[in-house]
């Protein structure tokens, strides 16, 4: 059973360690996250989650109303979005369903507030397999966009499409 909890500064080694393995460089190789700042701010627009499987941390989330998070990464966005990151801690875990279950509660959480009417998300365009692991879900592919250094594919989840798909 996976379970979500508020990411806590007594977190900032775990999440700085998995912040290092090389399956979450390569999908995020040009991010600071900024752990010893971060942990310490709950702006209202974003919640940084831990998911525990049987109470072993193994993945990191984090959803944001990209609209009016702080850093505009996002750029000029509608209003009533979210934006979700994902990863697994450990390689170990990779393959083991984990992240599907992680990006379905993920999902229903940010569809919970009836106002949101898409999700938006920014695989890597290199990255096929998270790519593919995204189309798998119900998200359809936006448009290929600079972040930064990130060469990304954007992708959306409409709150109509994941209905139809998984209700």
């Amino acid at each position: 059973m996976i379970d979500f909890r508020a990411a806590r500064i007594d977190d900032l080694t775990l999440l700085q360690h998995w912040d290092e393995q090389p399956h979450t460089v390569a999908s995020d190789p040009n991010d600071d996250w900024g752990w010893e700042t971060e942990l310490l701010r709950c702006p209202p627009w974003r919640e940084q989650l831990i998911a525990e499987l049987d109470g072993r941390p193994i993945g990191f989330v984090q959803i944001i109303d990209p609209l009016i998070e702080d850093g505009h990464y996002w750029g000029n966005v509608a209003p009533n979005l979210r934006a979700i990151d994902i990863w697994i801690g450990e390689a170990s875990d990779l393959g083991e369903g984990h992240g599907t279950e992680m990006m379905h509660q993920a999902i229903a959480r940010c569809f919970a507030s009836p106002e949101v009417t898409a999700i938006i998300i920014d695989p890597l365009a290199s990255n096929v397999r998270a790519r593919k692991f995204y189309e798998k879900l119900g998200f359809s592919f936006v448009e290929n966009r600079t972040f930064d250094k990130d060469f990304c594919a954007v992708y959306q989840l409409d709150r109509n499409d994941w209905e139809k798909k998984w209700n």
